[in-house]
């Protein structure tokens, strides 16, 4: 398919990369939502989009999923599809902010859902998390898993939002994938997050931050992969009006074979200051990828190596620049 489809956060990371898919094949017009929220510095989003503000396809619009005249701000373009990926993102900081992060990542969905079905869009896909699984012991997880406690409040958020989402796909026909996503990495990765920290800390010489005893384990997923299942996503028509997937490299990282990693792509050891374990983090990610296999065609094709070459790449030329 192809049409006129609505991005939110698609200034950030992952939105930023979906733009350049579209933007790069016929038939897509791109409205992007994004209110630049302060939790990192505006000048990467504005780098991330800076080659898309040429392009007559695409459109920004600087608001709020909350503000009381989105939809006007928005105007009477319609969307054929909604890719919804903005949220308050985080762990750690979901903690300190609870309230917040609900009425973002909750209430904000729902905001969004409702505009689909006034305005009659068909489409709706939903970026959720692999954090909704909490610790669930019965790995690698499947979408069918009942067992959900999540353990922070930004995970407790994406799972409300998915069953909001549910919700709408069955009162009112919406046609609603949600993607949980597995740890994404590679060039543009928020600043704040591991890889991208552990990289500037490690080329600079100054220590790094290690929680817990490094045995920790991720399902880290390169960004180009999670790119090519989004974009199937949107062109699924297996399944029913609502299903579930995991995007996920489907195996398992620990933290201190991670910083080894990145200190033989970096050329250098880490300086690892040894901090405890935070709460709300869970002790393993790993996703079990079979339906988006068979659903989506989704097969995960970036080693960790290649992956953090590439990012590394993007970071040295980032320091030029």
């Amino acid at each position: 398919m192809a049409g006129h489809v609505l991005i939110t956060g698609g200034a950030g990371f992952i939105g930023s990369h979906l733009v350049d898919r579209l933007l790069g094949e016929q038939g897509w017009r791109v409205t992007v939502l994004d209110n630049f929220d302060g939790y990192y510095d505006r000048a990467v989003k504005e780098a991330n989009i800076a080659a898309h503000r040429a392009d007559p396809r695409f459109r920004l619009v600087e608001a709020d999923l909350l503000d009381a005249d989105l939809e006007e701000r928005l105007g009477n373009d319609p969307f054929d599809l909604i890719v919804h990926i903005a949220a308050k993102a985080g762990v750690r900081p979901s903690i300190a902010d609870p309230v917040g992060y609900h009425r973002v990542n909750v209430t904000g969905t729902l905001r969004l859902l409702e505009l689909a079905r006034r305005t009659g869009v068909k489409r709706f896909i939903l970026a959720s998390s692999s954090s909704v699984y909490g610790e669930n012991p019965n790995v690698p997880w499947k979408e069918t898993e009942t067992a959900l406690v999540p353990i922070s409040p930004y995970a407790a958020s994406k799972l409300a939002a998915e069953q909001f989402a549910q919700v709408h796909a069955r009162l009112h026909g919406l046609h609603t994938t949600v993607l949980r996503f597995f740890t994404v990495y590679g060039p543009r990765q928020r600043p704040d997050l591991a890889i991208h920290q552990f990289f500037r800390k490690v080329l600079a010489g100054t220590p790094i931050q290690q929680f817990g005893d490094g045995s920790t384990r991720r399902d880290y997923t390169y960004i180009g992969d999670i790119i090519a299942g989004v974009r199937a996503a949107m062109e699924r028509t297996a399944g029913s009006g609502y299903e579930v997937y995991n995007l996920g490299n489907s195996g398992t990282v620990s933290l201190a074979e991670l910083i080894a990693a990145v200190e033989h792509e970096a050329g250098r050891k880490a300086v690892i200051e040894v901090r405890p374990e935070q709460p709300g983090d869970v002790p393993r990610t790993f996703a079990d990828v079979t339906k988006a296999g068979r659903d989506l065609g989704f097969k995960p094709a970036t080693p960790l190596a290649e992956g953090l070459r590439h990012f590394h790449a993007w970071l040295a030329a980032q320091q030029r620049s």
